[in-house]
């Protein structure tokens, strides 16, 4: 069988504990412990991460480009929900 008979898989490393994952690239695979055998063993091989998420390409949604002013426009109003209004110590390291 054929990488173009395989689904496509989209890889996503998180590069250590707490960090937000990171899009790393994709791979093709039958199923999704295959997807994650195969991301372990192509994107990690020098233990650059310590997890792996994997999900389907078909699966994954988005929304539209030309859309950004009516769907983003509700949180413009919203200003509390940014950190802006609060001192951080300078003891917290990484926020």
């Amino acid at each position: 069988m054929s990488n173009n008979n395989l689904p496509t898989w989209e890889v996503f490393i998180q590069p250590k504990t707490g960090a937000s994952f990171e899009h790393a690239g994709n791979v093709h695979a039958s199923d999704k412990e295959m997807a994650l055998q195969n991301a372990r063993e192509l994107y990690t091989r020098r233990q650059e991460g310590t997890c792996i998420w994997v999900v389907k390409t078909e699966d994954i949604v988005s929304s539209n480009p030309e859309d950004q002013q009516s769907f983003f426009d509700p949180a413009d109003d919203k200003l509390y929900r940014y950190p802006t209004f609060f001192k951080v110590s300078k003891k917290a390291k990484g926020l």
